[in-house]
Protein backbone atom coordinates (compact mmCIF):
# COMPACT_ATOMS: atom_id res chain seq x y z
CA UNK A 1 0.00 0.00 0.00
CA UNK A 2 1.18 3.59 -0.52
CA UNK A 3 2.48 5.56 2.44
CA UNK A 4 -0.26 6.69 4.76
CA UNK A 5 -1.06 10.31 5.72
CA UNK A 6 -0.12 11.24 9.28
CA UNK A 7 -3.75 11.13 10.43
CA UNK A 8 -4.06 7.58 9.07
CA UNK A 9 -0.92 6.59 10.94
CA UNK A 10 -2.50 7.90 14.11
CA UNK A 11 -5.70 5.97 13.39
CA UNK A 12 -3.65 2.83 12.74
CA UNK A 13 -1.90 3.28 16.10
CA UNK A 14 -5.24 3.66 17.90
CA UNK A 15 -6.71 0.71 15.99
CA UNK A 16 -3.81 -1.54 16.95
CA UNK A 17 -4.11 -0.60 20.61
CA UNK A 18 -7.88 -1.14 20.66
CA UNK A 19 -8.02 -4.52 18.89
CA UNK A 20 -5.41 -5.92 21.26
CA UNK A 21 -6.91 -4.32 24.38
CA UNK A 22 -10.38 -5.64 23.51
CA UNK A 23 -9.11 -9.15 22.80
CA UNK A 24 -10.07 -9.03 19.11
CA UNK A 25 -6.48 -9.67 18.05
CA UNK A 26 -3.63 -11.50 19.78
CA UNK A 27 0.07 -11.81 19.00
CA UNK A 28 0.58 -14.88 16.83
CA UNK A 29 -2.90 -14.86 15.29
CA UNK A 30 -2.58 -16.18 11.76
CA UNK A 31 -4.90 -13.48 10.45
CA UNK A 32 -1.79 -11.31 10.69
CA UNK A 33 -0.84 -8.60 13.19
CA UNK A 34 1.40 -6.49 10.95
CA UNK A 35 0.55 -2.96 9.83
CA UNK A 36 -0.25 -4.08 6.27
CA UNK A 37 -2.97 -6.44 7.51
CA UNK A 38 -4.51 -3.89 9.87
CA UNK A 39 -4.45 -1.24 7.15
CA UNK A 40 -6.41 -3.51 4.83
CA UNK A 41 -9.27 -3.67 7.33
CA UNK A 42 -9.09 0.07 7.94
CA UNK A 43 -9.12 0.84 4.21
CA UNK A 44 -12.05 -1.53 3.69
CA UNK A 45 -14.07 0.43 6.25
CA UNK A 46 -12.79 3.89 5.27
CA UNK A 47 -10.83 4.27 8.52
CA UNK A 48 -13.96 3.97 10.67
CA UNK A 49 -12.48 2.27 13.76
CA UNK A 50 -15.77 0.85 15.02
CA UNK A 51 -16.63 -0.66 11.62
CA UNK A 52 -13.07 -1.95 11.11
CA UNK A 53 -13.08 -3.60 14.54
CA UNK A 54 -16.35 -5.34 13.76
CA UNK A 55 -14.96 -6.51 10.43
CA UNK A 56 -11.83 -8.01 11.96
CA UNK A 57 -13.87 -9.57 14.79
CA UNK A 58 -16.22 -11.22 12.28
CA UNK A 59 -13.20 -12.38 10.31
CA UNK A 60 -11.64 -13.93 13.41
CA UNK A 61 -14.87 -15.83 14.12
CA UNK A 62 -15.00 -17.09 10.51
CA UNK A 63 -11.37 -18.18 10.67
CA UNK A 64 -12.07 -20.21 13.80
CA UNK A 65 -15.24 -21.92 12.55
CA UNK A 66 -15.13 -22.22 8.74
CA UNK A 67 -15.83 -25.76 7.50
CA UNK A 68 -16.27 -26.84 11.11
CA UNK A 69 -12.51 -26.88 11.76
CA UNK A 70 -11.26 -23.33 11.11
CA UNK A 71 -8.96 -22.06 8.40
CA UNK A 72 -5.73 -22.89 10.27
CA UNK A 73 -6.64 -26.57 10.56
CA UNK A 74 -7.94 -26.65 6.99
CA UNK A 75 -4.62 -25.20 5.80
CA UNK A 76 -2.74 -27.87 7.74
CA UNK A 77 -4.73 -30.56 5.98
CA UNK A 78 -4.59 -29.19 2.43
CA UNK A 79 -1.47 -27.84 0.78
CA UNK A 80 -2.87 -25.29 -1.73
CA UNK A 81 -0.12 -26.16 -4.19
CA UNK A 82 -0.24 -29.95 -3.84
CA UNK A 83 -3.36 -31.95 -3.03
CA UNK A 84 -4.72 -35.16 -4.60
CA UNK A 85 -7.49 -33.48 -6.64
CA UNK A 86 -5.32 -30.61 -7.89
CA UNK A 87 -4.95 -31.87 -11.46
CA UNK A 88 -8.70 -32.33 -11.84
CA UNK A 89 -9.35 -28.88 -10.40
CA UNK A 90 -6.78 -27.26 -12.72
CA UNK A 91 -8.35 -29.00 -15.73
CA UNK A 92 -11.94 -28.05 -14.89
CA UNK A 93 -11.59 -24.77 -12.96
CA UNK A 94 -8.28 -23.23 -14.15
CA UNK A 95 -7.19 -20.79 -11.43
CA UNK A 96 -3.57 -20.22 -10.41
CA UNK A 97 -0.91 -17.78 -9.27
CA UNK A 98 1.71 -17.10 -11.95
CA UNK A 99 4.77 -14.90 -11.37
CA UNK A 100 4.42 -11.14 -10.75
CA UNK A 101 3.60 -7.92 -12.57
CA UNK A 102 5.85 -4.87 -12.99
CA UNK A 103 4.78 -3.55 -9.59
CA UNK A 104 5.76 -6.81 -7.93
CA UNK A 105 2.16 -7.90 -7.39
CA UNK A 106 1.44 -11.62 -7.80
CA UNK A 107 -0.57 -12.51 -10.88
CA UNK A 108 -3.68 -14.59 -10.32
CA UNK A 109 -4.91 -16.00 -13.62
CA UNK A 110 -8.35 -17.55 -14.00
CA UNK A 111 -9.56 -19.13 -17.25
CA UNK A 112 -13.30 -19.71 -17.17
CA UNK A 113 -13.80 -21.00 -20.69
CA UNK A 114 -12.66 -24.52 -19.77
CA UNK A 115 -14.85 -24.75 -16.69
CA UNK A 116 -16.68 -28.05 -16.32
CA UNK A 117 -18.01 -28.69 -12.83
CA UNK A 118 -19.88 -31.83 -13.82
CA UNK A 119 -16.60 -33.40 -14.91
CA UNK A 120 -14.76 -32.06 -11.87
CA UNK A 121 -17.24 -33.51 -9.39
CA UNK A 122 -16.59 -36.99 -10.73
CA UNK A 123 -13.10 -36.67 -9.26
CA UNK A 124 -13.62 -34.21 -6.41
CA UNK A 125 -16.62 -33.60 -4.16
CA UNK A 126 -18.17 -30.11 -4.18
CA UNK A 127 -17.23 -29.82 -0.50
CA UNK A 128 -13.56 -30.59 -1.17
CA UNK A 129 -13.53 -28.21 -4.15
CA UNK A 130 -14.83 -25.39 -1.95
CA UNK A 131 -12.15 -26.18 0.62
CA UNK A 132 -9.45 -25.89 -2.05
CA UNK A 133 -10.86 -22.47 -2.99
CA UNK A 134 -10.61 -21.41 0.67
CA UNK A 135 -7.01 -22.56 1.13
CA UNK A 136 -6.13 -20.92 -2.18
CA UNK A 137 -7.46 -17.64 -0.80
CA UNK A 138 -5.64 -18.19 2.49
CA UNK A 139 -2.35 -18.82 0.68
CA UNK A 140 -2.36 -15.22 -0.54
CA UNK A 141 -1.65 -13.49 2.82
CA UNK A 142 0.15 -16.52 4.28
CA UNK A 143 2.62 -17.30 1.52
CA UNK A 144 2.08 -15.45 -1.75
CA UNK A 145 2.19 -11.80 -0.63
CA UNK A 146 5.04 -12.24 1.90
CA UNK A 147 7.15 -13.96 -0.78
CA UNK A 148 6.34 -11.24 -3.34
CA UNK A 149 7.28 -8.60 -0.75
CA UNK A 150 10.62 -10.27 -0.08
CA UNK A 151 11.40 -10.40 -3.80
CA UNK A 152 10.35 -6.78 -4.40
CA UNK A 153 12.12 -5.49 -1.30
CA UNK A 154 9.02 -3.56 -0.32
CA UNK A 155 5.53 -4.35 1.02
CA UNK A 156 3.29 -5.94 -1.59
CA UNK A 157 -0.26 -6.04 -0.26
CA UNK A 158 -2.41 -6.93 -3.25
CA UNK A 159 -2.69 -9.16 -6.30
CA UNK A 160 -3.36 -8.47 -9.98
CA UNK A 161 -6.15 -10.76 -11.18
CA UNK A 162 -6.58 -11.60 -14.87
CA UNK A 163 -9.83 -13.34 -15.84
CA UNK A 164 -9.79 -14.91 -19.31
CA UNK A 165 -13.30 -15.46 -20.67
CA UNK A 166 -12.29 -17.05 -23.96
CA UNK A 167 -14.89 -19.75 -24.71
CA UNK A 168 -16.95 -18.70 -21.71
CA UNK A 169 -20.72 -18.64 -22.07
CA UNK A 170 -23.93 -18.68 -20.11
CA UNK A 171 -23.76 -22.45 -19.55
CA UNK A 172 -20.49 -22.06 -17.62
CA UNK A 173 -21.84 -19.02 -15.80
CA UNK A 174 -24.85 -20.90 -14.47
CA UNK A 175 -22.49 -23.64 -13.26
CA UNK A 176 -20.28 -21.21 -11.35
CA UNK A 177 -22.85 -18.59 -10.30
CA UNK A 178 -23.23 -19.70 -6.68
CA UNK A 179 -19.54 -20.48 -6.20
CA UNK A 180 -18.51 -17.14 -7.66
CA UNK A 181 -20.88 -15.20 -5.44
CA UNK A 182 -19.64 -17.06 -2.36
CA UNK A 183 -16.01 -16.56 -3.41
CA UNK A 184 -16.49 -12.81 -3.80
CA UNK A 185 -18.08 -12.66 -0.36
CA UNK A 186 -15.19 -14.54 1.25
CA UNK A 187 -12.63 -12.33 -0.50
CA UNK A 188 -14.32 -9.04 0.39
CA UNK A 189 -15.27 -9.95 3.98
CA UNK A 190 -12.28 -11.98 5.14
CA UNK A 191 -9.39 -10.99 2.84
CA UNK A 192 -10.18 -7.29 2.30
CA UNK A 193 -8.22 -5.08 -0.06
CA UNK A 194 -6.04 -7.93 -1.37
CA UNK A 195 -7.23 -7.48 -4.96
CA UNK A 196 -5.39 -4.50 -6.36
CA UNK A 197 -6.63 -4.75 -9.94
CA UNK A 198 -8.81 -7.07 -12.04
CA UNK A 199 -8.60 -7.25 -15.83
CA UNK A 200 -11.24 -9.18 -17.78
CA UNK A 201 -10.09 -10.25 -21.26
CA UNK A 202 -11.68 -12.04 -24.22
CA UNK A 203 -15.12 -10.81 -23.21
CA UNK A 204 -17.95 -12.70 -24.98
CA UNK A 205 -21.08 -11.10 -26.40
CA UNK A 206 -23.04 -12.40 -23.41
CA UNK A 207 -20.85 -10.55 -20.93
CA UNK A 208 -23.17 -7.54 -20.60
CA UNK A 209 -25.84 -9.85 -19.18
CA UNK A 210 -23.33 -11.73 -17.04
CA UNK A 211 -21.79 -8.52 -15.67
CA UNK A 212 -25.22 -7.15 -14.78
CA UNK A 213 -25.67 -10.16 -12.49
CA UNK A 214 -22.14 -10.19 -11.05
CA UNK A 215 -21.71 -6.47 -10.35
CA UNK A 216 -24.26 -6.34 -7.49
CA UNK A 217 -22.18 -8.95 -5.63
CA UNK A 218 -19.21 -6.58 -5.55
CA UNK A 219 -18.52 -3.72 -3.23
CA UNK A 220 -18.15 -0.38 -4.99
CA UNK A 221 -14.44 -0.39 -4.15
CA UNK A 222 -13.98 -3.80 -5.80
CA UNK A 223 -16.07 -2.91 -8.85
CA UNK A 224 -13.96 0.23 -9.38
CA UNK A 225 -10.86 -1.96 -9.76
CA UNK A 226 -12.30 -3.94 -12.69
CA UNK A 227 -11.07 -3.21 -16.23
CA UNK A 228 -13.02 -4.77 -19.12
CA UNK A 229 -10.42 -5.14 -21.88
CA UNK A 230 -12.26 -7.16 -24.52
CA UNK A 231 -10.16 -8.99 -27.11
CA UNK A 232 -7.53 -6.31 -27.84
CA UNK A 233 -5.92 -6.60 -24.45
CA UNK A 234 -2.34 -7.75 -25.11
CA UNK A 235 -0.84 -4.27 -25.37
CA UNK A 236 -2.50 -3.19 -22.14
CA UNK A 237 -1.37 -6.30 -20.24
CA UNK A 238 2.20 -5.96 -21.49
CA UNK A 239 2.34 -2.44 -20.08
CA UNK A 240 1.55 -3.95 -16.70
CA UNK A 241 3.35 -7.31 -16.91
CA UNK A 242 6.75 -8.20 -18.36
CA UNK A 243 6.44 -10.56 -21.33
CA UNK A 244 8.46 -13.30 -19.63
CA UNK A 245 6.01 -13.28 -16.71
CA UNK A 246 2.84 -13.36 -18.81
CA UNK A 247 1.68 -16.71 -20.29
CA UNK A 248 1.89 -16.94 -24.07
CA UNK A 249 -1.85 -17.69 -24.15
CA UNK A 250 -2.41 -14.11 -22.94
CA UNK A 251 0.08 -12.48 -25.32
CA UNK A 252 3.23 -12.94 -23.25
CA UNK A 253 6.35 -15.04 -23.77
CA UNK A 254 6.12 -17.49 -20.86
CA UNK A 255 5.51 -21.19 -21.62
CA UNK A 256 6.58 -22.82 -18.33
CA UNK A 257 7.92 -25.76 -20.31
CA UNK A 258 9.63 -27.16 -17.23
CA UNK A 259 6.21 -27.46 -15.57
CA UNK A 260 4.32 -28.90 -18.53
CA UNK A 261 2.76 -25.56 -19.46
CA UNK A 262 1.66 -22.38 -17.72
CA UNK A 263 -1.84 -23.81 -17.21
CA UNK A 264 -0.44 -26.36 -14.75
CA UNK A 265 2.15 -24.22 -13.01
CA UNK A 266 2.21 -21.76 -10.12
CA UNK A 267 5.71 -20.28 -10.60
CA UNK A 268 6.78 -17.35 -8.51
CA UNK A 269 8.93 -16.37 -5.50
CA UNK A 270 6.50 -18.24 -3.22
CA UNK A 271 7.89 -21.51 -4.60
CA UNK A 272 11.56 -20.66 -3.87
CA UNK A 273 12.77 -23.31 -1.43
CA UNK A 274 9.22 -24.27 -0.55
CA UNK A 275 8.66 -27.72 0.93
CA UNK A 276 4.97 -28.59 0.80
CA UNK A 277 3.00 -30.98 2.90
CA UNK A 278 -0.04 -32.09 0.88
CA UNK A 279 -3.01 -33.95 2.27
CA UNK A 280 -2.09 -37.46 3.38
CA UNK A 281 -5.29 -39.10 4.66
CA UNK A 282 -3.42 -42.08 6.09
CA UNK A 283 -1.52 -39.73 8.40
CA UNK A 284 -4.45 -37.68 9.66
CA UNK A 285 -4.98 -39.95 12.67
CA UNK A 286 -1.27 -40.35 13.34
CA UNK A 287 -0.30 -38.42 16.46
CA UNK A 288 3.32 -38.18 15.40
CA UNK A 289 2.51 -36.93 11.92
CA UNK A 290 -0.02 -34.44 13.26
CA UNK A 291 2.53 -33.18 15.76
CA UNK A 292 5.18 -32.66 13.06
CA UNK A 293 2.77 -30.68 10.89
CA UNK A 294 1.47 -28.64 13.83
CA UNK A 295 4.98 -27.78 15.02
CA UNK A 296 5.95 -26.59 11.55
CA UNK A 297 3.01 -24.18 11.33
CA UNK A 298 3.11 -22.38 14.65
CA UNK A 299 5.06 -19.16 14.08
CA UNK A 300 2.75 -16.67 12.38
CA UNK A 301 3.45 -13.52 14.33
CA UNK A 302 3.76 -11.47 11.14
CA UNK A 303 0.81 -12.99 9.34
CA UNK A 304 3.04 -15.43 7.47
CA UNK A 305 2.81 -19.18 7.79
CA UNK A 306 5.57 -21.66 8.24
CA UNK A 307 6.52 -23.83 5.35
CA UNK A 308 7.27 -27.31 6.69
CA UNK A 309 10.92 -28.23 6.69
CA UNK A 310 12.25 -31.71 6.18
CA UNK A 311 13.72 -31.85 9.68
CA UNK A 312 10.85 -29.95 11.33
CA UNK A 313 13.37 -27.90 13.30
CA UNK A 314 12.61 -24.47 11.86
CA UNK A 315 9.46 -22.48 11.39
CA UNK A 316 8.47 -19.53 9.20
Amino acid sequence: MPSEPDNHKSILHDFREQVFAEGILHEGDTIGTDDETLLRFLHARKFDLKAAKKMIKDCQEWRQTVEGVGIDELYRRIDPFDYPEREAVFDCWPMRFHKTDKKGRPLNIQCFGGMNLSKLYKHCTPEKHWQTILVNAESLPREILPAASRKAGKPIGSVFVIVDLKGFGLSQFWQMKSLTRNSFQVSQDYFPETMGQLAVVNVPSTFTLIWSMIKPWLSKETADKVDILGSNYQEVLLKLVDADCLPASLGGACHCEEHGGCHRACPGPWMDGRVGWGEKPEEVTSTAASSDVSNSMTDASNGERTQPRKNSDNVL
